[in-house]
């Protein structure tokens, strides 16, 4: 068991692990739903198509690095590997960076 959890951590640290990409999850509805998802019920559902990618609600009028607009929210371009989270306050937690109203997951 602790062999398991040292090769975890160590694949975790290795330079070729996989950057956290933003998750694909049902949103709240607001308004309509972003590209790739569709409404069911208050919620906007990622479809199995295959090309959904990762999002978020929108804050204010811009969307983090990395991201576009889709109505009221924010769709991770194809191209970002990086995870965004609204931001609390004036500052980011460790280990993310400040993107206008959002923090953005750092390599």
């Amino acid at each position: 068991m602790r062999l398991e959890k040292l090769i975890t951590l160590l694949v975790s640290l290795s330079p070729f692990a996989v950057l956290a990409q933003q998750p694909i999850q049902p949103l709240p509805r607001l308004g309509g739903c972003p590209l790739g998802y569709y409404s069911s019920g208050s919620y906007c559902v990622p479809s199995k198509s295959g090309n959904t990618r990762g999002a978020l609600e929108k804050t204010g009028n811009s969307c983090p690095l990395g991201f576009y607009s889709s109505g009221n929210y924010c769709v991770s371009s194809p191209s970002n590997n990086r995870e965004a989270i609204q931001k609390q306050g004036n500052a980011c937690p460790l280990g993310w960076y400040s993107s206008g109203s959002y923090c953005v997951k750092s390599r």
